[in-house]
């Protein structure tokens, strides 16, 4: 197997982007980049380490939990997770941010790229209560590109159509794969039903 390893070579394989395309990113968000988030309930976060070790995380809540403070700026709260922190350790070794904004049933994407750092401000905390709980932190992004991603890749796999999806019950728990990956002494029925409890308890 043969690999690109110049940008030369990689630019030979496609032909130059247009200049749309090249126009589009912004350097702050407009009222449509803002209406957007504000409709969007999930977000995926990209990170780095700053060594060449990358992480992506998804991030939901209800629509809008994503907090447009200006036209560069952005604020996200981070819920009780796992505590790996692998975001947001990555965020403060390197800054930098993209983050891809969805929105069920439509087909183009919002991308942000940008510069985070982490914040445990009460004021700012306090801007995302959700039954009264407060996020354990946020994380503040500042804008330095933002763009219109096209439906291509939506419309290829058919994400949002129901149709197409795979019979929920030709796929295991998640109690029973990591009853498999971890060895566990517990049944994989057991393993869901504590799953079921930690989610009832620590949704916010």
């Amino acid at each position: 197997m043969n690999f690109i390893a110049t940008q030369e070579e990689l630019r030979s394989v496609y032909r130059p982007a247009s200049e749309g395309s090249l126009r589009k990113e912004l350097p702050a968000l407009d009222r449509h980049c803002v209406s957007f988030i504000q409709r969007s309930p999930f977000v995926i976060l990209g990170t780095t380490d700053g060594n060449g070790h990358a992480d992506v995380t998804p991030k939901g809540d209800r629509a809008g939990f994503v907090a447009v403070l200006d036209s560069r700026t952005v604020a996200i709260p981070d819920r009780p997770g796992n505590n790996r922190l692998d975001t947001l350790e990555n965020l403060l070794r390197d800054p930098s941010i993209g983050l891809l904004f969805f929105i069920p049933g439509m087909d183009e994407t919002l991308r942000i790229n940008g510069k985070a750092r982490i914040t445990v401000d009460e004021d700012v905390r306090a801007r995302f209560e959700v039954e009264g709980k407060l996020p354990q932190s946020v994380i503040v992004v500042s804008v330095e590109g933002a763009y219109m991603h096209c439906a291509k890749a939506f419309m290829r796999s058919q994400l949002w159509h129901p149709e197409t999806w795979p019979g929920r019950e030709s796929m295991p728990t998640l109690g029973r794969i990591l009853k498999d990956q971890l060895a566990l002494d517990q049944s994989a029925e057991a393993t869901d039903r504590w799953l079921d409890e930690a989610y009832a308890e620590s949704m916010w």
